[in-house]
């Protein structure tokens, strides 16, 4: 197990929350991944690490893996101006992660709270979601009702949006 992956198990521990581990080899993208996510009951996401134009604001949009994001409609939906991908320097500051292993889980990371997270209002439906503890070799699986509680602890505000 290494320290990323540790890190998020811990706190998810501290926190009561279960989850189940599930190893591959490691991917960089949803695409890569969809082979090894096949038959694990769980909604499978896409996270996107984005800033806005100027560089003054940096938000973690997650979704439904299956769903394209408009860069375009998400700005306008969060009161921002144009978006685009930060970069893995930016990344790394406030996330603590790598291109690749971009997830929730890395909000341990943020503390002071400079990231927003964007979530897709169809996952309030999903009942499970699947996520890297920040580390791209790894997939856990969680309850949504605990991913909230998740969320909740890092102390992140959370704004939905329909992608």
């Amino acid at each position: 197990m290494t320290e990323q992956e540790a890190g998020v198990a811990a706190r998810l521990g501290e926190l009561g929350i279960a989850y189940t581990r599930h190893e591959h080899p490691p991917v960089a993208t949803v695409e890569e991944a969809e082979p090894h996510w096949r038959g694990i009951d769980a909604t499978h996401c896409k996270n996107l690490f984005l800033r806005n134009q100027k560089g003054s604001r940096h938000y973690l949009v997650v979704l439904r893996a299956s769903k394209k994001a408009d860069l375009r409609a998400l700005a306008d939906q969060i009161g921002d101006g144009r978006l685009s991908f930060g970069s893995p320097e930016r990344l790394m500051t406030h996330l603590g992660l790598t291109p690749g292993s971009v997830s929730p889980f890395g909000l341990i990371n943020n503390r002071d709270h400079a990231v927003r997270l964007v979530l897709d209002r169809d996952l309030k439906a999903a009942t499970r979601l699947m996520f890297h503890p920040n580390i791209n070799t790894v997939t856990f699986t969680i309850a949504s009702a605990d991913f909230a509680r998740f969320l909740d602890a890092c102390g992140n505000r959370v704004h939905y949006v329909s992608v």
